[in-house]
């Protein structure tokens, strides 16, 4: 079953902000607590994950031509509209932001980084799971503390990580086909650079350091895939 591993991941992520919900209950102090240690660990593994670059003047210029795509279309402010509404429809009487925010922030925690792009295309090109299958056990163990910090909108988060996975999936087969492997390889590696400097800023917005509107910087990712094309064809 092609889709075996992203099904695999995405229930992981449901099973653990459903147990992180249950313990809702944990004192306030500990919350904080444990949420700003995620927060640093989650940064902790950005940095890590951006000296995957072969060339930081890629990353730099992604994610500042990004960001200014990214607060013109104001994609943080749609993410959060689209959380409230969610918000709406499941008649959610906690603080006002909470399942926009658990949405918001989990969903770009879940969907950024190079774990994802591998292993959905070791299951659609080799029909091997064993990468998202271990992304999911991550997920799901970060889905418990974020979802008995930030609610239930971290369940929700599911829905967009599967779309996503599921979509390079599928798509998998045709990418093998028409795109180099030198390329698919460079893209993957300043991908998870850029996606990292990302992760680092959720990272610092968890801890609560912070209030950097990242998914503003999505767009980066697609500078980054049209900046690496350029390098790859005019080297």
């Amino acid at each position: 079953m092609v889709l075996l591993g992203s099904i695999i991941n995405c229930l992981l992520i449901i099973i653990g902000a459903t147990i992180g919900r249950i313990f809702k209950g944990i004192p306030e102090k500990m919350k904080t607590t444990v949420l700003s240690i995620i927060g640093l660990a989650v940064a902790a593994l950005g940095i890590q994950m951006s000296m995957e670059t072969t060339n930081f003047v890629i990353v730099i210029i992604s994610l500042v031509v990004g960001a200014v795509i990214g607060e013109w279309l104001d994609l943080d402010m749609q993410l959060f509209r689209f959380g409230k509404w969610i918000e709406t429809k499941i008649g959610n009487q906690a603080s006002e932001s909470s399942v926009a925010e658990g949405f918001i922030n989990a969903t770009l925690f879940f969907v950024i980084g190079s774990m994802g792009i591998l292993g959905a295309l070791d299951s659609g090109i080799r029909n091997d799971h064993s990468v998202l299958i271990t992304k999911g056990i991550i997920d799901g163990f970060t889905a418990i503390v974020l979802s008995s910090t930030l609610g239930i909108g971290v369940m929700i988060a599911a829905i967009p990580v599967s779309l996503y996975q599921g979509t390079i999936t599928l798509l998998a087969g045709l990418i093998s086909k028409y795109i180099p492997e030198d390329l698919l390889n460079l893209f993957i590696l300043e991908m998870t650079a850029t996606g990292g400097i990302m992760i680092l800023a959720i990272g610092l917005n968890i801890a609560g350091l912070t209030k950097i509107r990242v998914a503003n910087l999505l767009p980066s990712i697609v500078v980054v895939g049209i900046i690496v094309i350029f390098i790859f064809l005019f080297q």
